[in-house]
Protein backbone atom coordinates (compact mmCIF):
# COMPACT_ATOMS: atom_id res chain seq x y z
CA UNK A 1 0.00 0.00 0.00
CA UNK A 2 3.00 2.16 0.66
CA UNK A 3 3.61 2.68 -2.99
CA UNK A 4 0.52 3.20 -4.11
CA UNK A 5 0.26 5.82 -1.56
CA UNK A 6 3.50 7.45 -2.31
CA UNK A 7 3.10 7.55 -6.16
CA UNK A 8 -0.48 8.94 -5.49
CA UNK A 9 1.37 11.52 -3.07
CA UNK A 10 4.05 12.67 -5.15
CA UNK A 11 1.83 12.94 -8.21
CA UNK A 12 -0.71 15.02 -6.40
CA UNK A 13 2.22 17.47 -5.42
CA UNK A 14 3.55 17.18 -9.05
CA UNK A 15 -0.19 18.39 -10.32
CA UNK A 16 -0.38 21.45 -8.18
CA UNK A 17 2.98 23.00 -9.24
CA UNK A 18 2.27 22.05 -12.59
CA UNK A 19 -0.59 24.37 -12.12
CA UNK A 20 1.46 26.93 -10.91
CA UNK A 21 3.28 27.59 -14.29
CA UNK A 22 0.10 27.55 -16.18
CA UNK A 23 -1.72 29.56 -14.01
CA UNK A 24 1.39 32.01 -14.10
CA UNK A 25 1.29 31.42 -17.98
CA UNK A 26 -2.58 32.65 -17.76
CA UNK A 27 -2.01 35.64 -15.52
CA UNK A 28 0.69 37.12 -18.06
CA UNK A 29 -1.38 36.55 -20.92
CA UNK A 30 -1.72 40.30 -21.87
CA UNK A 31 1.89 40.61 -20.68
CA UNK A 32 4.14 42.22 -23.38
CA UNK A 33 6.37 39.93 -25.00
CA UNK A 34 5.92 37.27 -22.32
CA UNK A 35 6.63 33.82 -23.41
CA UNK A 36 4.80 30.74 -22.40
CA UNK A 37 6.41 28.35 -20.10
CA UNK A 38 6.21 24.50 -21.42
CA UNK A 39 6.23 22.10 -18.23
CA UNK A 40 5.82 17.85 -18.63
CA UNK A 41 5.74 15.19 -15.58
CA UNK A 42 8.19 11.82 -15.63
CA UNK A 43 8.67 9.25 -13.37
CA UNK A 44 12.18 9.30 -11.77
CA UNK A 45 13.35 6.53 -9.64
CA UNK A 46 13.84 7.19 -5.86
CA UNK A 47 17.44 6.47 -5.08
CA UNK A 48 18.81 5.80 -1.59
CA UNK A 49 19.09 3.30 1.01
CA UNK A 50 18.19 0.05 0.12
CA UNK A 51 16.95 -1.14 -3.03
CA UNK A 52 15.53 1.49 -5.62
CA UNK A 53 11.98 0.04 -5.57
CA UNK A 54 9.84 3.08 -5.01
CA UNK A 55 9.09 5.80 -8.30
CA UNK A 56 7.72 9.01 -8.02
CA UNK A 57 6.01 11.70 -10.34
CA UNK A 58 8.34 14.77 -11.27
CA UNK A 59 7.06 18.10 -12.78
CA UNK A 60 9.86 19.82 -14.55
CA UNK A 61 10.09 23.57 -17.32
CA UNK A 62 11.90 21.72 -20.14
CA UNK A 63 12.09 24.86 -21.90
CA UNK A 64 10.10 27.96 -22.88
CA UNK A 65 8.29 28.28 -26.17
CA UNK A 66 9.91 31.58 -27.37
CA UNK A 67 7.54 31.90 -30.45
CA UNK A 68 7.30 35.42 -31.90
CA UNK A 69 3.80 37.31 -30.89
CA UNK A 70 1.85 39.67 -32.11
CA UNK A 71 2.95 43.03 -33.58
CA UNK A 72 0.37 45.72 -32.34
CA UNK A 73 0.80 49.40 -33.17
CA UNK A 74 1.05 51.97 -30.40
CA UNK A 75 2.51 55.27 -32.34
CA UNK A 76 4.50 55.40 -29.16
CA UNK A 77 8.20 56.47 -30.17
CA UNK A 78 9.56 54.21 -27.54
CA UNK A 79 7.81 51.42 -27.72
CA UNK A 80 9.78 48.54 -29.89
CA UNK A 81 9.44 45.06 -31.02
CA UNK A 82 11.49 43.00 -32.40
CA UNK A 83 11.08 42.22 -36.00
CA UNK A 84 11.47 38.27 -36.05
CA UNK A 85 14.62 36.47 -33.90
CA UNK A 86 16.50 38.57 -31.66
CA UNK A 87 16.61 40.03 -27.73
CA UNK A 88 17.08 43.45 -26.51
CA UNK A 89 19.96 43.30 -23.69
CA UNK A 90 19.48 44.36 -20.31
CA UNK A 91 20.83 44.44 -16.90
CA UNK A 92 19.29 41.67 -14.85
CA UNK A 93 18.39 42.76 -11.02
CA UNK A 94 21.79 40.53 -10.08
CA UNK A 95 23.52 42.85 -12.25
CA UNK A 96 24.15 40.37 -14.99
CA UNK A 97 22.94 40.55 -19.01
CA UNK A 98 19.56 39.31 -19.61
CA UNK A 99 17.53 39.39 -22.63
CA UNK A 100 13.96 40.50 -23.57
CA UNK A 101 10.86 41.08 -26.28
CA UNK A 102 9.49 43.81 -23.34
CA UNK A 103 9.80 46.93 -25.54
CA UNK A 104 7.68 49.44 -23.32
CA UNK A 105 10.35 51.71 -23.15
CA UNK A 106 10.85 54.68 -20.68
CA UNK A 107 13.52 56.95 -19.17
CA UNK A 108 13.95 57.31 -16.01
CA UNK A 109 14.18 59.96 -13.03
CA UNK A 110 18.67 59.15 -14.20
CA UNK A 111 17.97 59.73 -17.57
CA UNK A 112 18.80 55.86 -18.03
CA UNK A 113 16.32 54.31 -20.98
CA UNK A 114 14.74 51.31 -18.94
CA UNK A 115 12.10 48.72 -20.18
CA UNK A 116 8.83 49.25 -18.30
CA UNK A 117 10.00 47.21 -15.32
CA UNK A 118 12.86 49.41 -14.74
CA UNK A 119 15.84 47.26 -16.17
CA UNK A 120 18.30 49.67 -17.77
CA UNK A 121 18.45 49.21 -21.42
CA UNK A 122 22.11 48.06 -22.61
CA UNK A 123 24.40 50.23 -25.48
CA UNK A 124 26.40 49.10 -27.91
CA UNK A 125 29.52 49.59 -25.94
CA UNK A 126 27.55 47.09 -23.28
CA UNK A 127 26.87 50.03 -20.29
CA UNK A 128 23.02 51.08 -19.72
CA UNK A 129 21.50 53.80 -22.57
CA UNK A 130 21.40 57.33 -21.29
CA UNK A 131 19.28 59.79 -22.64
CA UNK A 132 20.46 63.67 -22.56
CA UNK A 133 17.36 65.91 -22.37
CA UNK A 134 15.57 66.18 -25.47
CA UNK A 135 12.00 67.07 -27.44
CA UNK A 136 11.76 64.20 -29.08
CA UNK A 137 13.56 60.88 -29.37
CA UNK A 138 13.99 58.54 -32.42
CA UNK A 139 14.57 54.60 -32.39
CA UNK A 140 15.96 53.35 -36.02
CA UNK A 141 15.35 49.84 -37.23
CA UNK A 142 18.49 48.91 -36.18
CA UNK A 143 18.85 49.99 -32.73
CA UNK A 144 20.43 53.76 -33.39
CA UNK A 145 18.86 55.90 -30.75
CA UNK A 146 18.81 59.43 -32.19
CA UNK A 147 17.93 62.90 -30.04
CA UNK A 148 16.43 66.27 -30.89
CA UNK A 149 18.12 68.09 -28.09
CA UNK A 150 16.21 70.71 -26.08
CA UNK A 151 16.30 74.23 -27.97
CA UNK A 152 17.61 72.81 -31.28
CA UNK A 153 16.54 72.85 -34.40
CA UNK A 154 14.40 70.44 -35.90
CA UNK A 155 17.59 69.64 -37.66
CA UNK A 156 19.83 68.73 -35.28
CA UNK A 157 19.89 65.59 -33.94
CA UNK A 158 22.42 63.91 -31.88
CA UNK A 159 23.52 60.10 -32.12
CA UNK A 160 23.25 58.85 -28.21
CA UNK A 161 23.59 55.05 -28.80
CA UNK A 162 22.21 51.67 -30.08
CA UNK A 163 20.68 49.38 -28.51
CA UNK A 164 22.14 46.06 -27.87
CA UNK A 165 20.49 43.38 -30.31
CA UNK A 166 21.88 39.85 -29.70
CA UNK A 167 20.54 36.95 -31.66
CA UNK A 168 21.33 33.54 -29.56
CA UNK A 169 20.39 30.16 -30.54
CA UNK A 170 17.31 29.36 -28.61
CA UNK A 171 18.43 25.92 -27.16
CA UNK A 172 20.81 28.24 -25.62
CA UNK A 173 18.42 30.41 -23.65
CA UNK A 174 16.38 29.73 -20.32
CA UNK A 175 14.10 31.19 -18.28
CA UNK A 176 15.34 32.25 -14.61
CA UNK A 177 13.29 33.16 -11.62
CA UNK A 178 13.31 36.95 -12.92
CA UNK A 179 11.06 36.37 -15.72
CA UNK A 180 14.50 37.32 -18.25
CA UNK A 181 15.73 34.67 -20.75
CA UNK A 182 19.37 33.71 -19.38
CA UNK A 183 22.40 32.08 -21.28
CA UNK A 184 24.28 29.44 -19.44
CA UNK A 185 27.33 31.04 -17.24
CA UNK A 186 25.43 34.46 -17.93
CA UNK A 187 28.50 35.33 -20.02
CA UNK A 188 27.30 38.99 -22.27
CA UNK A 189 26.91 38.37 -25.88
CA UNK A 190 27.93 40.15 -28.76
CA UNK A 191 25.65 42.38 -30.63
CA UNK A 192 23.77 41.38 -33.52
CA UNK A 193 23.77 43.19 -37.16
CA UNK A 194 20.75 40.80 -37.99
CA UNK A 195 18.43 41.59 -35.67
CA UNK A 196 15.85 44.84 -36.49
CA UNK A 197 13.31 46.93 -34.54
CA UNK A 198 10.20 48.17 -35.27
CA UNK A 199 9.24 51.45 -33.81
CA UNK A 200 5.83 52.49 -32.30
CA UNK A 201 4.64 48.48 -32.01
CA UNK A 202 4.57 46.12 -29.23
CA UNK A 203 4.92 42.50 -29.02
CA UNK A 204 2.14 40.76 -27.55
CA UNK A 205 2.39 37.78 -25.48
CA UNK A 206 2.30 34.31 -27.05
CA UNK A 207 0.53 32.48 -24.40
CA UNK A 208 -2.70 30.54 -25.68
CA UNK A 209 -5.15 31.51 -23.06
CA UNK A 210 -7.58 28.93 -24.24
CA UNK A 211 -5.10 26.34 -23.85
CA UNK A 212 -3.90 27.24 -20.62
CA UNK A 213 -7.29 26.99 -19.30
CA UNK A 214 -7.95 23.90 -20.61
CA UNK A 215 -4.70 22.64 -19.05
CA UNK A 216 -5.36 23.87 -16.15
CA UNK A 217 -9.05 21.82 -16.00
CA UNK A 218 -7.01 18.78 -16.73
CA UNK A 219 -4.70 18.88 -14.06
CA UNK A 220 -7.33 19.89 -12.14
CA UNK A 221 -8.96 16.43 -12.37
CA UNK A 222 -5.50 14.74 -12.22
CA UNK A 223 -5.37 16.03 -8.62
CA UNK A 224 -8.94 14.41 -7.33
CA UNK A 225 -8.21 11.66 -8.95
CA UNK A 226 -4.28 11.01 -7.09
CA UNK A 227 -6.49 12.27 -3.75
CA UNK A 228 -8.83 9.33 -4.48
CA UNK A 229 -6.47 6.97 -4.78
CA UNK A 230 -4.60 8.30 -1.40
CA UNK A 231 -8.23 7.62 -0.28
CA UNK A 232 -8.92 3.87 -1.43
CA UNK A 233 -5.08 2.94 -0.53
CA UNK A 234 -6.36 3.90 3.16
CA UNK A 235 -9.15 2.11 2.71
CA UNK A 236 -7.34 -1.21 1.54
CA UNK A 237 -4.65 -0.93 4.27
CA UNK A 238 -7.34 -0.18 6.88
CA UNK A 239 -9.51 -3.55 5.63
CA UNK A 240 -5.98 -5.32 5.62
CA UNK A 241 -5.13 -4.40 9.45
CA UNK A 242 -8.78 -5.72 10.64
CA UNK A 243 -8.05 -9.12 8.71
CA UNK A 244 -4.75 -9.39 10.15
CA UNK A 245 -6.78 -8.61 13.44
CA UNK A 246 -9.14 -11.72 13.07
CA UNK A 247 -6.89 -13.83 12.41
Amino acid sequence: MDKVLYVAMSGARESMMAQQAHANNLANATTTGFKTDLAQARAMQVFGEGLPSRVYAMTERPATDTSTGTLMQTGRDLDVAINGEGWIAVVAPDGTEAYTRAGELQINAANQLVTGSGLPVLGAGGIAVVIPPAEKIDIGNDGTISARPLGEGAAELLLVDRIKLVKPDSDALFKGLDGLMHVPGNAPLPPSLDVSLRSGYLESSNVNAVNELTEIISLARQFEMQVKLMKTAEENSSAAARILQLS
